[in-house]
């Protein structure tokens, strides 16, 4: 009996099996070493050299150490005796000169204000972004040098992604008397999978998995502790929350969620048309009225 072409039949088969397997294996270490790299560049530090105040800018160049052990730096401009201060914290990835204009209308007002550069960006050293975790020291740090310096008058909170995040998982938000949240994310797993699925299409989401899986090797921490939704309700005074209607990053459903688990007195903000932007340039006339109104109201003098 001829079973050669039996045998021939076997060994396709088996040659067919191992390179599908081999070329899965292939996709596999592909996926992963492009995740790794992605990570990589989502933590990598964005150092930037911002220099003096500008000259129609009266701020003092201030330096101070995160709980960390990390140098930030920053900018102070005193205000009236009888006010009290903002704290202002600028988005992931930038710097305090995102808050310019935020600190020049407080301070027209009468506020003191502080805005600094979060470790791993601006001046301030540090080795990696991590989306709140760190950050979070950073803004205790700040929270206590404005009261040091304000002998303790009332101080609120302005943060914009990031900088929310970081003002809700410290202690900075706790012990505020007003905070505003701009665009801040519910949970790190949300604000991952929405930008994946910005770049990748909804497909890009399945992907969130391989990079949140890298935080506690890399840098420390679960994604469990970077939960602002689970924090906020501990906010110690009012909570004013704004959410562009066309944002993909932080979706208004999102931020719905985070201000349903705010404690009252609470307030928000749809900025109609507004994707992941800056608020206070979209639309400056209404940012400036309703930022004004909220610390003249709740934030005590």
């Amino acid at each position: 009996m001829n079973i050669a072409p039996a045998l021939t039949g076997m060994s396709y088969y088996t040659m067919k099996f191992k390179l599908l397997f081999s070329g899965s294996l292939l996709l596999i270490c592909i996926a992963l070493l492009s995740n790794y790299y992605i990570g990589t560049l989502l933590i990598s530090p964005n150092p930037v050299n911002i220099g003096a105040p500008p000259d129609n800018f009266n701020a003092e160049e201030v330096s101070f150490t995160g709980k960390n052990g990390n140098v930030i730096s920053g900018w102070f401009i005193e205000g009236d005796k009888d006010k009290g201060g903002i704290l202002l914290m600028h988005d992931v990835r930038s710097n305090r000169l995102q808050m310019l204009d935020r600190a020049e209308f407080l301070n027209r007002h009468g506020y003191s204000v502080l805005l600094f550069d979060f470790q791993g960006h601006g001046e301030s050293r540090g080795d990696h972004i991590t989306f709140g975790y760190l950050e979070s020291l950073d803004a205790d740090a700040a929270f206590l040098y404005l009261e040091n310096r304000l002998a303790n008058k009332s101080i609120g909170i302005i943060g914009v992604s990031l900088g929310g995040a970081a003002a809700l998982i410290g202690q900075a938000a706790q012990k505020s008397d007003a905070v505003i949240l701009e665009s801040v994310y519910p949970s790190i797993e949300e604000a991952v999978s929405n930008r994946l699925a910005i770049r990748l299409g909804n497909a890009g989401k399945y992907l969130t998995p391989l990079l949140t899986l890298q935080l506690k090797p890399r840098l420390g921490f679960d994604p469990d502790e970077l939960r602002p939704a689970d924090k906020i309700a501990d906010a110690g005074g009012s909570v004013f929350i704004m959410s562009g209607t066309k944002d993909r990053h932080t979706t208004p459903a999102e931020s719905k969620y985070l201000f349903n688990a705010a404690h009252e007195p609470k307030i928000f903000w749809e900025v109609e048309g507004a994707s992941h932007v800056n608020f206070s340039r979209y639309k400056p006339e209404e940012y400036l009225e309703k930022v004004l109104w909220f610390f003249n109201s709740y934030l005590k003098h």
